[in-house]
């Protein structure tokens, strides 16, 4: 019972006081250098916690980048841990995405290099190894990602980092009873932006942009005012809306980003809070009173009843109004960015994805199957013909909702349920929330750019717990006229066909193989029927 002593703490509400919020610092320049490293953090005084961070003890710097800019990045892990870094969000190619193949051994570095074809938006960079994603983001290497572009250039949006454009990481993390982070604990009882704990800040009484990510384990969380002042949505995942969309709340889930403008022009001398209003998260959603449906359910989650998060409204961030800063943006644009949404029509193929549980009836601890599979490192899950438009259809059939992510591709969502997406999903998005209960969703995306026969792309739930526990899958996008010309002038003696593991196959088409020459020579290829 003396684990969890720390938690029980917080639990019964005793105060440590606020804390300035802070702002991480940044990186503009396309040379970037990481290093990933261990340290130690009071997030309570007194209180040594072990911690992981990129260039400091805990996060990492937001790194700025332009849409066409040619980025060199040197990630040097310095951790007594294997890790890798994934750009979330990022349309980069497979070899520089930082999934959990793209190892970096301790001591070791990786060089991933590429232009930024992104538009203006927020993205993040998290590690992905393979069932050991969620502790190295819950120690706290986790950092944001902004993209700039002309076309947001153009808009008079608030832009300057820290002064009037403020980066708003929500994460939430459980202790034990010497203060040390605990990785799958339902028992994440400490509310932190940024890395800091009751935190509070001041705003100038303008516009303020607040880039908005949940960077939790599993908390989805419902974004809103304690005044219930109106906010102008402006962006979600991927980039900018058309224009923006007035709201009271926002729904959140781990790994979704949000843009938002809040007009505080008339609010000096005011103090306000940034709330996280659980107790109208509907069920079956991480977060709400009851996560599942069914009776019973919340009983597989040892501890999340006793959690005051659950089901309940908390504060994030304690904002007070000071004065205007030197040169104020006063009012929000009325349109925001151009792009035209992917028609179903124009669909090659339809893919479909079940998500079912390996565990009892009812059981919301998994661990979670997509297809009637765990996630295995040698399986190709899909492979997907360069420039491809596709629909992916998710459906549900586990108690409880799953945040869906996958890589790559920005996506815009068709129908939930078979209803049209609510206006503040219309947008880019790299994250669904899949409701539960046989809930389904339908996304379009197309897979160009990039393609790479032999390094894939992942799609997994974005709650880590379900990740870490094999919720996920993987997928190549392949170039099939890059393969056909290879087979076409090859003139050399073909040995015999092996995949990737070094198991001699026979061939099969659209899958990746290693064909085996006479002169000792090796060739990743496809085979085409």
């Amino acid at each position: 019972m003396k684990t969890y002593l720390f938690t029980l703490l917080l639990i019964s509400g005793a105060s440590f006081g606020q804390n300035q919020l802070a702002i991480p610092p940044t990186i503009e320049t396309s040379n970037i250098n990481l290093t990933l490293q261990e340290g130690v953090t009071q997030f309570y005084p007194g209180i040594n916690t072990n911690t992981m961070g990129a260039n400091g003890a805990l996060l990492g710097p937001t790194l700025i980048m332009t849409q066409g800019d040619n980025v060199n990045i040197t990630v040097d892990n310095q951790l007594s841990d294997t890790t890798t870094i994934h750009w979330h969000g990022m349309h980069v190619a497979p070899e520089d995405d930082g999934g959990p193949h793209s190892i970096i051994l301790p001591g070791a570095t990786w060089n991933p290099q590429f232009t930024v074809l992104d538009k203006a938006g927020l993205n993040w960079y998290h590690p992905h190894l393979h069932m050991r994603t969620d502790e190295h983001v819950s120690k706290g290497i986790a950092g944001l990602i902004i993209v700039r572009d002309s076309e947001e250039a153009a808009l008079n949006l608030p832009s300057t980092y820290g002064v009037d454009e403020f980066p708003i990481v929500l994460q939430t993390k459980g202790f034990d009873a010497a203060g040390e982070i605990v990785v799958h604990t339902e028992l994440d009882t400490s509310v932190m932006v940024n890395g800091t704990v009751d935190a509070y800040t001041d705003l100038p009484a303008q516009i303020v942009r607040l880039r908005v990510l949940n960077g939790a384990s599993q908390r989805v969380m419902e974004l809103g005012f304690s005044d219930n002042r109106t906010f102008s949505l402006i962006g979600t995942d991927g980039g900018l809306f058309t224009a923006p969309l007035s709201a009271t709340r926002y729904r959140i889930a781990p790994g979704q980003r949000v843009d938002i403008l809040v007009d505080l022009t008339t609010s000096l001398g005011q103090n306000f809070q940034l709330m996280s209003y659980g107790s109208e998260l509907p069920n079956a959603i991480y977060g709400a009173a009851q996560p599942g449906m069914g009776a019973g359910a919340t009983s597989s989650l040892v501890g999340y009843t006793s959690n005051p998060l659950n089901g309940n409204d908390y504060q994030l961030l304690d904002i007070t109004v000071g004065a205007q800063t030197a040169s104020p943006v006063l009012t929000i644009p009325a349109t925001l960015a151009n792009f035209t949404p992917l028609l179903e029509a124009s669909a090659n193929i339809t893919r479909d994805l079940t998500f079912t549980s390996a565990g009892a009836m009812g059981d919301l601890m998994g661990p979670f199957l997509i297809n009637g599979s765990s996630f295995d490192m040698s399986t190709i899950n899909y492979t997907i013909p360069l420039n491809n438009v596709e629909i992916w259809s998710l459906t549900n059939q586990t108690p409880i909702s799953h945040p869906f992510h996958i890589h790559d591709v920005q996506f815009f969502i068709l129908d939930i349920n078979g209803n049209p997406p609510p206006p503040e999903l219309q947008g880019f998005n790299d994250v669904v929330l899949v409701p539960a209960g046989m809930g389904n969703v339908r996304f379009i995306a197309q897979f160009n750019d990039h393609a790479n026969d032999s390094i894939p792309y992942m799609y997994h739930c974005h709650m880590l717990t379900h990740e870490d526990m094999g919720m996920m899958g993987q997928f190549l996008v392949v170039d099939p006229q890059a393969g056909i010309e290879e087979l076409q002038g090859e003139n050399k003696e073909l040995i015999k066909i092996v995949d990737y593991m070094g198991r001699e196959v026979l061939p099969v088409n659209n899958t990746p193989l290693i064909y085996m020459y006479s002169d000792g020579t090796t060739e990743r290829k496809f085979h085409f029927e």
